[in-house]
């Protein structure tokens, strides 16, 4: 279906600056994509400096190279956007007695400290211009728990916090924050975890996406990331002015069980 001549499917975002992270691939390459098809200014906001740059040149964004691990490159990035998309995320699948305690906290810092310092320090513009939108790409996981990824849900689970505190602060200065909850998407992510699934659960890699990934969903495929896109892109729309503070699971059905 094409739409880009949909107002209602693909709003004009023209005069608006969207702040995507984890944009140079995966669900963040989508929605940067989809954020300049609809006329948005992006800054490409990634550790990967040659992806993050030819991203930004080919839709006419503007690239900024941070690692979100450290707090004084999060505190270096702009604060100019009217939307903010945090998106970056990492994985690690081991058992809690085994959990690396390093990479516990590295994915603390990236997917919870990180998104906070972002809307720290760019909602006060938001504030002013009396507009400005937030999307949060949470996780089934952070509705639901898997066992051997304490790390991830913990940090999802968070993010829901984090979105549903900004939606209550934020409402009365036009401004709304809502949660995306995708299953399991195919991005680079999703392909690293199959090796180690296998690993986890004692089973063959083949086995991995049949019966663990589409296991509790009732449609047995992988979301494409630009199905994530488009979503993020109607949360900014005014269509949803009116929804906030919302977890909007794109699940093919795993959390209706």
């Amino acid at each position: 279906m094409d739409t880009t001549s949909d107002p209602l499917l693909r709003p004009s975002l023209h005069g608006r600056t969207a702040l995507v992270t984890g944009a140079a691939s995966g669900i963040g390459r989508a929605c940067a994509e989809a954020f300049a098809a609809a006329g948005a200014r992006v800054y490409v906001v990634d550790l990967a400096a040659g992806p993050a740059e030819e991203l930004a040149e080919r839709i006419g964004g503007v690239a900024h190279v941070a690692d979100l691990s450290d707090p004084d490159a999060v505190e270096a990035l702009p604060t100019d956007a009217d939307i903010v998309v945090n998106n970056a995320g990492l994985q690690h699948v081991a058992p809690v007695h085994e959990f690396p305690m390093e990479r516990f906290t590295l994915i603390q810092r990236v997917m919870v400290e990180a998104p906070f310092r972002i809307l720290r320090r760019t909602l006060p513009h938001m504030y002013e211009r009396e507009w400005g939108r937030v999307v949060n790409i949470s996780s089934v996981h952070g509705l639901r728990a898997s066992a051997f990824k304490s790390a991830y849900v913990t940090a999802k689970h968070a993010l829901e916090g984090l979105s549903k505190t900004v939606a209550l602060e934020g409402a009365p200065h036009g401004v709304t924050s809502n949660c995306i909850n995708p299953g399991y998407v195919r991005t680079a992510l999703v392909e690293k975890q199959i090796a180690a699934q296998a690993l986890a659960h004692g089973i063959p890699e083949n086995e991995v996406v049949e019966q663990i990934m589409l296991d509790r969903t009732a449609v047995k495929r992988l979301i494409e990331p630009d199905e994530v896109a488009q979503l993020a892109v109607w949360l900014c729309s005014p269509s949803a002015s009116y929804i906030t503070g919302a977890s909007l699971p794109v699940d093919g059905g795993w959390t209706a069980h």
